[in-house]
């Protein structure tokens, strides 16, 4: 089946957008390529081309800053994306999601989304993933493979609409797709190919290939399917109309595996990508305003506002000139006047205990974690502190506390503590690394604060063996420094332990060594490494 070709598929969904652009659009996957170019060739000519970075203004209309304040009325202006021209997006991953949002929910055009991102970039706003039909992945692709070839013409039944919409339904809620859209979008494509070829009704054909474009990119499980015992072959029966039979969703499936890449696992567990990469397009992110800055030159939008007297200000020397060369006594305001307000960008601080819970002396180690706990949280409310506690022991790590700022429920949780057993100190590493990257991902800034004696034992995988984990616990401490997260290693044994300093060098951490710390002094440490 030529379908299976990523360039017949991407021609192919071009047609079917035309027919009904109601599928909303496309996201095609590749970098600036002569592959790419030559599909772009294939766009309507009235197709307009647009970029993520784009002000709200000139996207969506509004109102023309500048030639209201020099008429003194309001003056509009329409946007590109309001009217029905065909909509390129270049550079989609770099599109802010509340942006991507207006872009689908209030425009009517066939938008071409062009996902130019690599693996260490962050992720395509998933709204386009949801509410557009389809995805072409043209990365692989060289000149050669951008040729199309005949297709196949099998005969197929035909099916009617109410089989349709239950296999779609079926099929999708097998390959774990949550989204109602897809099989919308599923129904909507297999008409829009029995028009492309000329017909009212569609065939068993055209739901398969309708769901290899609309469920493939969207599936996130494959069913396992168990051989049926053999049984003994039946008399034949007279042969029923095809339209009565219900269609097995069976050949739907494979068909939809046809196009699943070759790593299906990680593609389908997500892992592949992870943005958590720092590539061109990422974001910083933070969850709260900070103090005003100095207002910096630009047109307002939805996501800044205008600076009226540093507006005024710029515009203020030059309104003699411009006053006599336009014969008028108003205000005369250019748009490179315009100036619009700035502010910090601050985002609460998460601290991450991950305290040593195993041996004999635990039980004291974790009543001064509750302790600095406590010391932390008693001021969070004025400096907006989270505080998350992991306790690792046995074989494993176990999130005791999540991030909050709420002295109650912190009490609550750490009444009772376990102490004992063998330290599994990489995967209590593993575990404030996985809540750091959380709580990044919210817009905290994550500090992650290791207590230990560092005499690690257990492996990741559980098993007793303390070479292994030694080496364990340096490879999660290469990811923390990788990831570029701050760190703090606290030795809190006897004697400064040699492989937490090593540890600490490999994190690129600050290293304490408290022998006798109490929880006004890991608290103080903690405060005093943050600071500096």
């Amino acid at each position: 089946m030529s379908l299976i070709r990523p360039w017949d598929r991407a021609l192919l969904c071009l047609k079917l957008l035309e027919i009904d652009p109601t599928l909303g659009g496309i996201v095609i996957a590749s970098r600036s390529s002569p592959v790419r170019d030559r599909l772009l060739r294939h766009l309507p000519k009235s197709t307009r081309r647009i970029h993520g970075q784009m002000d709200d203004t000139a996207l969506f209309g509004g109102m023309d800053v500048t030639s209201t304040l020099s008429k003194g009325a309001v003056v509009m202006t329409s946007g590109i994306a309001v009217n029905d021209d065909p909509l390129l997006l270049t550079m989609a991953e770099r599109t802010p999601n509340e942006r991507a949002v207006r872009l689908v929910s209030e425009t009517d055009s066939i938008l071409y989304v062009l996902d130019e991102s690599t693996e260490d970039e962050d992720l395509l706003p998933p709204v386009f993933t949801e509410q557009l039909a389809f995805h072409i992945d043209l990365k692989d692709l060289s000149l050669s493979d951008a040729r199309s070839m005949p297709a196949e013409v099998v005969p197929s039944d035909t099916i009617s609409t109410d089989q349709a919409i239950e296999l779609f339904a079926q099929t999708s809620a097998t390959l774990g797709i949550t989204s109602l859209r897809a099989p919308s979008f599923a129904l909507k494509t297999a008409r829009a190919l029995a028009r492309l070829d000329g017909r009212s009704e569609i065939t068993q054909d055209d739901a398969n290939t309708a769901a290899m474009l609309v469920f493939a990119h969207r599936t996130t499980r494959l069913p396992e399917f168990e051989p049926e015992p053999e049984e003994p072959e039946a008399p034949a029966e007279p042969k029923q109309n095809p339209q009565n039979e219900i269609v097995p969703e069976d050949m739907m499936i494979e068909a939809v595996k046809m196009l699943l890449p070759n790593d299906v696992l990680l593609f389908l567990n997500g892992t592949s990508r992870t943005g958590k990469g720092r590539g061109a397009g990422r974001v910083r992110k933070s969850n709260r305003r900070g103090r005003p800055k100095p207002s910096r030159k630009g047109n307002p939008d939805s996501q800044t506002r205008l600076d009226v007297i540093a507006t005024l200000r710029s515009a203020a020397p030059m309104q003699g000139l411009r006053a006599n060369a336009a014969r008028r006594t108003a205000i005369q305001i250019r748009s490179s006047d315009l100036h619009v307000k700035q502010f910090e960008e601050k985002s609460d601080r998460l601290i991450i205990f991950v305290v040593d819970a195993s041996g004999s002396s635990a039980v004291g180690r974790l009543a001064e974690a509750k302790g600095a706990v406590e010391y932390l949280l008693a001021d969070a409310y004025a400096r907006r502190d989270h505080v998350a506690l992991v306790a690792f022991r046995g074989e494993a790590a176990e999130l005791l506390l999540p991030p909050t700022r709420s002295l109650v429920q912190t009490k609550r949780r750490l009444a009772s503590l376990p102490g004992g057993g063998g330290t599994p100190l990489a995967s209590g590493i593993e575990q404030g690394l996985m809540q750091a990257i959380s709580g990044q991902r919210k817009g905290m800034t994550p500090v992650i604060c290791i207590l230990t004696d560092g005499r690690a034992n257990i492996a990741r995988d559980g098993s007793p063996d303390r070479q292994a984990a030694a080496q364990d616990a340096k490879d999660m401490a290469k990811q923390i420094r990788g990831l570029g997260f701050d760190s703090i290693v606290i030795d809190t044994g006897n004697r400064p332990e040699p492989q937490l300093r090593t540890l600490s060098s490999i994190m690129d951490a600050c290293y304490i060594s408290l022998p006798r710390a109490n929880a006004s002094g890991i608290s103080k440490a903690v405060s005093s490494a943050i600071a500096d």
